[in-house]
């Protein structure tokens, strides 16, 4: 069975052609195009959109010519994974855009934020949703369509990003629970719409499409569809969901107490749990949870917006054109594998969890005559870590199981300075996965499920295992405990007369 899966992410859509057993065939990219609109927000046109996707699937499946070994004509199953909280209105009978596409980064819902914490008991609504109030999500991007159009609303439906993109490819509307989760109108706990919720703040309590597990087909590929993308018709097409949620699939993080690591310029960690009731522990955690691709068990998520993107920024600080990779590797080679001393506060665009907070402001603490670019591109390196080591220690104590290990993927995982100070900063053995395209080939996987290639979510990672190289970087005792000391004697005690400071002066 060759399964095709789906990535509409914030840059770049992606379409890749694999083989049962999560062999790449081909994958296929295009960027995604935001546009401004006179008022100065972001957003995508929906048409444009489809049409790029379409064209990287056309190129992942070769136009349907046969394409390394895999039939013309054989794609059995179709999984769109997508950014979470990028949407927009359509007409539910013609499933004409009613509105532009939003993308989830635009801060024009800003202000409906604070109307809709007021709203209810956070944590009463977190038990519910697995999620705290936030500018991203669908429910403010709702609030702030509704007072601009409300004529917009009657006989329409919010379709997420791979919502939208498996309508266009099915002529069905629905969504997974995952995607359904960060509109903040979902209850997780129920699996179903919260309807009174939606019905406080005066929106039609239908306005979102039915709900469904991760790998649930939703219908199949139309004739009109298959022409556009160059594939034949009737190919199953299943919802894969939240793109870092997918990937899990793909990494094999499937299991209570199993973690992936995603590096790229955002940093994002995500772990299984066996799902149970959300309470105080899991809200104080600051981390998200929903439901898992797996049954009976939940996810959590907790993330760096400015990971790779602090690297970049240095990169580009530290001389008339950005420092190439080799430059940085050179630079870092040639110091000593001990800590810099020096504290880096990852926070160029606020924090998340543990103490998710849009005000923090980045810094370096303990900078001395002596330390050169190097030093301050290796401090970038730790102060990513710490920061990842806080949310890694968050989860462990809200779930109270041990992580030991983690599995990351994405471009940072070339720079093997830093997956050696994440390993000596946690204590925990770090593993490179070869998985160049995690969330393409979660899609894939889900796909496979949807396609009836694999009974279920947790069937499918496992058929994908042959596939998954990883390569394993251990903590050395003495830095770790180096580190350590760090960590707990000045990156975390820092935090509070850090952020004083940020909200003072902001």
């Amino acid at each position: 069975m060759a399964l095709i899966g789906i990535d509409i992410g914030t840059t770049h859509c992606k379409a890749g052609l694999f083989r049962e057993d999560g062999t790449p065939v081909r994958i296929a990219s295009r960027p995604t195009e935001t546009l401004r609109s006179p008022e100065g927000y972001a957003y995508y046109d929906p048409d444009r959109l489809w049409v790029t996707v379409a064209s990287a699937i056309s190129e992942a499946a070769a136009g349907g010519e046969a394409v390394d070994g895999v039939a013309a004509g054989a794609v059995s199953a179709i999984g769109v994974a997508s950014m979470a909280e990028s949407g927009l209105l359509v007409d539910r009978e013609s499933g004409e855009p009613r509105s532009l596409f939003l993308p989830w980064f635009d801060p024009c819902a800003a202000a409906f934020a604070d109307v809709v914490e007021a709203a209810d008991d956070p944590l009463s609504r977190f038990a519910k949703t697995g999620l705290r109030a936030s500018f991203k999500q669908g429910l403010t991007k709702l609030l702030w369509l509704k007072q601009r159009r409300p004529d917009a609303f009657r006989g329409a439906v919010w379709l997420s990003a791979a919502d939208y993109i498996a309508y266009r490819l099915t002529g069905v509307m629905a969504t997974d629970y995952t995607l359904a989760a960060r509109t903040f109108a979902f209850d997780i706990a129920k699996a179903d719409w919260d309807r009174d919720w939606i019905r406080h703040f005066g929106l039609p309590p239908d306005l979102f499409p039915d709900a469904f597990r991760c790998g649930t087909k939703i219908g199949r590929v139309t004739p009109e569809a298959a022409a556009a993308c160059g594939i034949g018709s009737g190919a199953a097409v299943g919802v894969a969901g939240h793109d870092h949620v997918c990937a899990a699939l793909a990494v094999g993080a499937v299991a209570p107490g199993d973690a992936y690591d995603s590096m790229g310029t955002a940093e994002t960690l995500v772990g299984t749990v066996d799902a149970s009731p959300l309470g105080a522990a899991e809200y104080e955690s600051g981390l998200a949870y929903g439901l898992h691709a797996v049954r009976g068990r939940h996810f959590w998520m907790g993330g760096l917006s400015a990971s790779g993107g602090s690297v970049e920024w240095l990169r580009s600080l530290l001389g008339d054109e950005p420092l190439d990779y080799g430059r940085v590797l050179a630079m870092l080679d040639r110091l000593s594998p001990e800590p810099t001393g020096i504290l880096y506060f990852p926070y160029l665009s606020g924090s998340g969890a543990p103490q998710p907070d849009p005000k923090a402001s980045g810094a370096f603490v303990g900078l001395k005559a002596a330390h050169g670019k190097a030093e301050l591109m290796k401090a970038v390196l730790e102060g990513t870590a710490y920061e990842l080591e806080s949310i890694r220690r968050a989860a462990e104590k809200a779930a109270g199981r041990r992580i030991g290990s983690m599995v990351a993927v994405g471009g940072g995982t070339k720079n093997r300075h830093w997956m050696q100070i994440k390993a000596d900063v946690s204590g925990c053995r770090i593993g490179k996965a070869g998985l160049p395209e995690a969330t393409l080939l979660g899609a894939a996987l889900a796909a496979g499920v949807a396609g009836g290639a694999y009974a279920d979510a947790e069937r499918a990672a496992e058929a994908a295992a042959a596939s998954r190289s990883v390569e394993w970087v251990y903590p050395q005792a003495g830095r770790h405990e180096r580190y350590r000391k760090l960590y707990e004697e000045g990156y975390m005690p820092l935090q509070g007369p850090l952020r004083l400071v940020y909200h003072t002066f902001s």
